[in-house]
């Protein structure tokens, strides 16, 4: 970290660098993308000790911090956790270029011939927070669309994440791209988030990856356009057909597997017709895992379940705590979700191709699941390799934000001489 820096400055000079690198990888080759990538995940993985320990230092940090045990997972580092970062480095090294594929194209009457293909966005920023495993994600996707990608990391992460960026530089170097592809901000110091939303003149898009605070800020200053990734007000709806296994299993996954994940289940809705033959028994079985339910009026009838009060419905805990209420019908159900969800994802679990149809169509989240756990709204998970984040709003890009998504288009048109009468 550079100490006493003319942040204005140095954010000017890292989005000159940036911009320059972005007019390069517009018309790099996919081999050399895919090679920069591939060399990245073996400079990963053999530097995983030196990871490791830059991951220590950011543990002690944030313990010191008094972050939760949850937002503690988020940034823990381990062997397993670095293949995992390696072998997402691999999966979209492996992946079909974005950049230059067809979309559509036909003939006009006029002879015209047009094709409308796919174009790097140019430069874009992430803010992120706690995860370094984000460093590599937005790094790789950003490069595999042509993009190149300013990253400013959450101070926790400060240390893993420079680490990990030392071998995705190595993939940079080895594949002959610009080595400013790929940049950090140098800096903990949040001067330099303020810098990034009005850098009009480099960066095209910004993509925020964090908690409510975060996204807000991003939305409120910005002058650059945003990708906005909200905060995950996940539901988990047990319909009055759903199987009882299915619902135990997709309910104490969807909560426990990793609770400061944003597809982690937040809240928990009962039809009234099952609350004593499946939802109690769910409950039972969340507390036994050590998850404290807040429930309502009927589900306190359950010993050990605590009074919900209204701050607790559309709330992200990121934390083993979970709201459960019960509903009528599916109707009410999509009411409670439309009023406090966040548009991230929300589940059904029934087996009524009916109720599911209903579910489906009448909610807008940008992800809906029926009988499956909310844990797989991830981009690694729908076969992106990695994602950036899930975008939660309704503008170009929309729930997992992968390479694809990270282009727009133009439109190519050919003629013979063609001339307008």
């Amino acid at each position: 970290m550079k100490d006493g820096m003319d942040i204005h400055a140095e954010m000017q000079a890292i989005g000159a660098r940036a911009r320059a690198a972005s007019a390069e990888l517009a018309f790099a080759s996919a081999a050399a993308k895919a090679k920069a990538l591939a060399v990245a995940a073996d400079a990963v993985w053999e530097r995983r000790k030196a990871i490791i320990a830059a991951n220590a230092e950011d543990m002690a940090f944030a313990r010191d911090k008094g972050l939760s045990d949850a937002m503690l997972d988020r940034l823990m580092l381990d062997e397993a956790r670095i293949a995992g970062i390696c072998d997402s480095l691999r999966s979209v090294a492996a992946q079909d270029d974005p950049v230059g594929a067809v979309m559509a194209e036909w003939d006009r009457p006029s002879g015209l011939h047009i094709q409308r293909v796919r174009t790097p966005l140019g430069v874009i920023g992430v803010i992120y927070e706690s995860r370094p495993n984000v460093t590599a994600d937005a790094g790789a996707l950003c490069l595999k669309a042509g993009n190149a990608v300013i990253l400013r990391g959450g101070s926790e992460s400060f240390h893993s994440s420079g680490a990990i960026l030392e071998g995705l530089i190595d993939g940079l170097k080895a594949a002959g791209l610009p080595e400013d592809a790929i940049q950090r901000v140098p800096t903990r110091d949040r001067a330099a988030v303020s810098e990034m939303l009005t850098m009009t003149d480099y960066i095209d898009v910004i993509v925020p990856r964090g908690g409510k605070g975060l996204v807000g800020l991003v939305q409120r200053e910005a002058r650059v356009p945003v990708f906005a990734h909200l905060e995950g007000i996940v539901h988990v709806y047990l319909d009055a057909a759903a199987d009882p296994e299915k619902a135990l299993k997709i309910v104490l996954n969807a909560k426990t597997r990793r609770t400061g994940i944003c597809g982690a289940a937040e809240c928990l809705l009962i039809h009234r017709d099952i609350v004593e033959t499946i939802g109690n028994g769910v409950i039972k079985a969340l507390m036994d895992k050590g998850v404290e339910v807040r429930g309502d009026t009927k589900l306190q009838s359950v010993e050990g379940v605590k009074p919900a009060s209204e701050d607790d419905w559309g709330r992200e805990f990121l934390d083993m705590i979970i709201a459960a209420r019960v509903v009528d019908n599916v109707d009410d159900a999509i009411t409670h979700i439309r009023t406090y969800g966040s548009n991230h994802t929300d589940c059904i679990v029934t087996e009524d191709p009916a109720a599911a149809a209903r579910f489906f169509q009448r909610l807008d989240s940008a992800i809906l699941m029926q009988n499956a756990s909310t844990q797989f709204a991830d981009g690694g998970e729908f076969g992106m390799g990695a994602e950036i984040g899930i975008a939660t709003g309704k503008m170009h890009a929309r729930g997992p934000v992968g390479a694809e998504q990270l282009t727009s288009f133009k439109y190519l048109v050919t003629g013979e001489g063609t001339v307008r009468s």
